[in-house]
């Protein structure tokens, strides 16, 4: 098979049957976390999950192009299928939710990822993101988007979110002055502004 054929989601099979799984591992960390260890051909994925694993609210994590946990990170097909194969067991252990949460690299995943999955997605929520590999933002169609960016980002400006926004021809941009782009000195504001509005979206997605 070709390399898209093997990392692109698609409807004939699933995520976590393209990813070929030769060995799994679950590993509980605490009473609300734990580990599941995907082992393939092509590395090894890494899935953190924090909280009931039969929960049907789910918040997807999609870290940046150096995040632990991806097999190949910075490469955006391989990271996006990653990410949906962790959607995709999600799903199988009662999920009927996600909010599908990005920052920088990671940002283009969480927009790719909520395509794969609109019947599902409750939300977006992109932190710093990049627009590269955003191209396609309009699939996303009516899944509300919340980007978030630092006013002093100083390796993806907040044109970025801007661009996002108006490709996807929906969502809220919100900057945040005096923050670059780990957006630590807003830390404590954009956590509650986060957790307020993931809460409002599957609320109002149950209700749909």
């Amino acid at each position: 098979m070709t390399d898209s054929e093997t990392s692109r989601p698609d409807a004939r099979r699933s995520p976590l049957d393209l990813l070929g799984v030769l060995a799994k591992a679950d590993g509980e960390l605490s009473e609300t976390s734990r580990v599941v260890e995907l082992y393939t051909m092509e590395g090894l994925l890494q899935i953190w999950w924090h909280g009931d694993p039969a929960a049907r609210d789910v918040a997807l994590m999609c870290g940046g192009a150096m995040a632990i946990g991806y097999r190949t990170p910075g490469d955006l097909t391989r990271c996006l299928l990653d990410t949906c194969a962790a959607a995709d067991l999600a799903l199988r252990n009662g999920a009927e939710r996600f909010a599908i949460l990005g920052h920088s690299f990671g940002g283009a995943v969480a927009i790719q990822a909520a395509s794969t999955f609109p019947a599902h997605t409750a939300g977006i929520v992109t932190f710093a993101t990049q627009s590269a590999g955003c191209e396609d933002a309009a699939l996303i169609g009516s899944t509300p988007l919340l980007l978030l960016h630092g006013e002093r980002d100083s390796i993806l400006g907040p044109e970025n979110s801007v661009m996002v926004q108006s490709i996807a021809g929906t969502g809220e941009v919100r900057t945040f002055p005096g923050t670059d782009h780990l957006m630590a000195e807003a830390a404590d504001e954009i956590a509650e502004m986060t957790g307020t509005w993931v809460r409002e979206k599957f609320a109002a997605h149950e209700a749909d």
